[in-house]
């Protein structure tokens, strides 16, 4: 990440940046062609009011990148949402660092929260997996209604309805706080460092197989786009099941 980069909570002072924020993320979901709940520049704004937010800035005041915290079902359930880089930094390792403070922030906000995301980028489901984040189904996540109604703007929604709410073009990723906690106190192997010090390694087997994964992700969004394209040519009045559409079901 470029030195000139500050990455930060946001606060009442960022407001002004809140349409170039939701103009990104709007034009960001039209040119992947995958979805993305719509935000308005009200709602970043009061994100970052309430000190919801981080926000990655040029240290000339430049508008870099954006991310927010919402909660669910009485704390039960935190996500990290909206994540938005400007073109112009992308593959600079920005998105990592909003990724890891607005883990942070949640953290520090919701320390017995089991924060969860839905994403279709695998860049993001690689920095979830550094974070701790694993794989898991729609049904791990929260069932408060206003969070599914964000789903509604988009262009995937009739995916997901059609798949009972149970899949859709997004891979749902949780980080469990009590999970994390045992799997602290497991034993780990010690390994000797060419340097002759000793470290205590463990790499989690998720992460291992990531490359595993990644096909499976490009696959299961490909059976379900197929499938759903099936499905517009038919009598919507049928219903049809393939072997194909529930192969991948989560």
């Amino acid at each position: 990440m470029e030195d000139n980069i500050i990455v930060r909570t946001a606060t009442a002072a960022d407001v002004h940046y809140a349409d170039t924020i939701t103009n990104e993320m709007a034009e960001s979901a039209k040119a992947r062609g995958t979805g993305i709940a719509r935000r308005s520049p009200e709602y970043v704004k009061m994100k970052m009011m309430e000190d919801k937010a981080v926000i990655a800035v040029t240290r000339d005041g430049g508008w870099v990148g954006f991310c927010y915290i919402e909660s669910w079902e009485h704390e039960k359930f935190v996500a990290n949402s909206g994540l938005i880089v400007a073109p112009a930094y992308r593959k600079s390792g920005v998105a990592t660092e909003i990724k890891r403070k607005v883990f942070e922030l949640s953290r520090k906000k919701y320390p017995n929260s089991k924060i969860f995301g839905l994403t279709t980028g695998l860049a993001v489901m690689k920095i979830n997996s550094d974070l701790g984040y694993e794989p898991v189904t729609y049904s791990q996540l929260t069932t408060d209604e206003q969070f599914w109604k964000g789903c509604q703007s988009c262009v995937n929604y009739e995916i997901l309805m059609s798949k009972g709410r149970e899949n859709c073009m997004c891979t749902a990723m949780l980080f469990d706080p009590v999970e994390s906690a045992k799997k602290q106190t497991e034993l780990v192997p010690i390994v000797v460092t060419a340097e002759g010090s000793l470290e205590l390694h463990k790499k989690r087997e998720f992460q291992g197989n990531f490359k595993l994964f990644e096909r499976w992700v490009k696959f299961k969004q490909f059976v379900l786009l197929k499938s759903w394209r099936k499905k517009q040519s038919e009598n919507p009045s049928e219903k049809k099941n393939s072997f194909l559409s529930f192969l991948f079901f989560w």
